[in-house]
């Protein structure tokens, strides 16, 4: 299982993952963006000074603190992948 269980509350360490950051890209992910850590379907988009990473859910809470200082940008459509999966609203 790659993803988690039941969603809890967003611990305070977790930064830009859970809508600190918000988006203003225009192009959404598709099944074509995958995840630059393990090749899942990528629902976060990273944008750093020097280009861009892609994250499936689970490698983007992962690596939340690692890019939260230095992120531009983060476009989070994790919700997606609640809608699209019958996972229960957060």
């Amino acid at each position: 299982m790659s993803e988690p269980g039941p969603w809890e509350e967003a611990p305070a360490s977790c930064g830009w993952f859970y809508g600190r950051v918000t988006s203003t890209t225009t192009t959404p992910l598709t099944a074509a963006d995958r995840c630059d850590r393990c090749g899942a379907q990528a629902y976060v988009r990273v944008v750093l000074p020097s280009g861009e990473l892609l994250f499936c859910s689970h490698h983007a809470r992962r690596h939340a603190a690692a890019f939260a200082d230095v992120a531009l940008h983060v476009q989070d459509e994790t919700d997606r992948l609640l809608e699209e999966h019958g996972a229960p609203a957060r």
